[in-house]
């Protein structure tokens, strides 16, 4: 399960192009105070079934993703 957690700022936008032209499927959430409770400050938070990224983490996890 991939969940894009975004503010629909310019890197979360960012990531969900990426994440759409990779084709990986992945629920967008808008509401972002689950990962405020685990402790991040800053968005987008890439969700990868119980892993949690920040954004440059996020990026090359999308740059190495193959169907």
């Amino acid at each position: 399960m991939v969940k894009l957690y975004t503010t629909k700022c310019p890197k979360c936008l960012v990531l969900e192009k990426k994440l759409v032209s990779k084709g990986v499927d992945f629920i967008l959430e808008t509401d972002v105070s689950p990962v405020i409770e685990k402790g991040y400050s800053t968005a987008p938070i890439l969700q990868v079934d119980d892993e949690y990224m920040e954004f440059p983490e996020a990026v090359q996890w999308v740059n190495n993703y193959s169907k």
